[in-house]
């Protein structure tokens, strides 16, 4: 278990991570999310003990992890894949880690089965992909079987079968009681494999929730309603909080009013209905919708002289 307590984090003038307390819990995948400049790389950094906090704490399994007797072993982390001699083997690479915590060749053997390297343990790190570079990543936060992961955009370069093996990996993970906090942008991935989110936004935690209750909460709640009676079913639907807007003929988006009423009110006045459908968001809608007013650094893009040009600000007062 990881837990934030009145995290702060600084840099000079700078808040980069302001004041946040939240609990990463075993057993469900947490996924870490925010804008370019939110503060999910420094809190991560925090917790991994490679930033000192300016006040507050960063705990795993109820102490600072650089108090840690076995590091490798309660923690798996991958921050930065290229951090790595980039002249050594896969195999070489893992051999000197696991040396320094008494690890031996058969483990290592076993996670470079496991990530999928096996076949090109002898070559070079700095020969790799992007993507065999991820999995040599995950392999070293996986060598000493932690109880706790911590993964920033593991799926960075991989391909789609790569993709589908490290969503299995983590739920299995997660399955297995241990504690799992992922960082990523892409929210397609991220939907289907996190039970938790952590949202942050400016340094501070926008929502913590399920992922269900977030996209459930963030839902516009938009019921499309197709019916020959639609003008008759206008009136009868009206109410406090309720918004009617007609689309096409004899299609009506409702808002404000659940799919199961809407038919219950056209039942009980005779009202005919072809169609009832519930438009749910996604979690990148929702993402996209709470966190548009907490980006730093925002891009426009326009063309001059017949040119596409881009430029980028940011939004945050040092």
């Amino acid at each position: 278990m990881i837990e934030l307590q009145n995290l702060t984090k600084r840099f000079g003038d700078k808040v980069a991570v302001d004041n946040i307390s939240a609990t990463i819990r075993p057993g469900v995948v947490t996924g870490f999310l925010g804008p370019n400049g939110a503060g999910k790389s420094t809190t991560m950094r925090v917790i991994l003990g490679l930033d000192r906090a300016t006040s507050g704490s960063a705990l795993v399994n109820g102490h600072a992890y650089v108090t840690s007797l076995a590091p490798l072993a309660e923690v798996g982390g991958l921050l930065d894949a290229k951090g790595v001699d980039k002249t050594r083997s896969a195999r070489n690479h893992l051999l000197s880690l696991a040396a320094t915590v008494g690890i031996g060749s058969r483990r290592v053997d076993d996670v470079l089965g496991a990530v999928g390297l096996s076949d090109v343990a002898g070559k070079a790190a700095g020969e790799f992909s992007l993507g065999m570079g991820q999995r040599l990543g995950i392999a070293a936060a996986l060598l000493a079987d932690p109880g706790v992961l911590i993964l920033d955009e593991p799926v960075n370069g991989l391909d789609l079968e790569g993709i589908r093996w490290i969503r299995e990996l983590l739920t299995e993970f997660a399955a297995e009681g241990r504690t799992v906090l992922l960082s990523s942008h892409l929210m397609s991935e991220m939907e289907v494999v996190a039970g938790h989110l952590i949202v942050i936004g400016l340094g501070q935690i926008l929502v913590d929730s399920s992922m269900d209750e977030f996209i459930a909460g963030s839902s516009q709640g938009v019921v499309v309603v197709t019916s020959p009676d639609s003008s008759r079913l206008v009136p009868l639907l009206a109410g406090e909080g309720v918004m009617v807007t007609p689309a096409d003929e004899g299609r009506l988006e409702v808002r404000g009013l659940t799919a199961d009423v809407i038919g219950d009110r056209a039942a009980k006045h005779g009202v005919r209905l072809h169609q009832l459908l519930t438009v749910t968001t996604s979690l990148e809608t929702a993402y996209r919708e709470l966190t548009r007013d907490s980006i730093e650094y925002t891009g426009t893009v326009g063309h001059r002289d017949g040119a596409r040009t881009a430029t980028t600000t940011s939004r945050r007062a040092a």
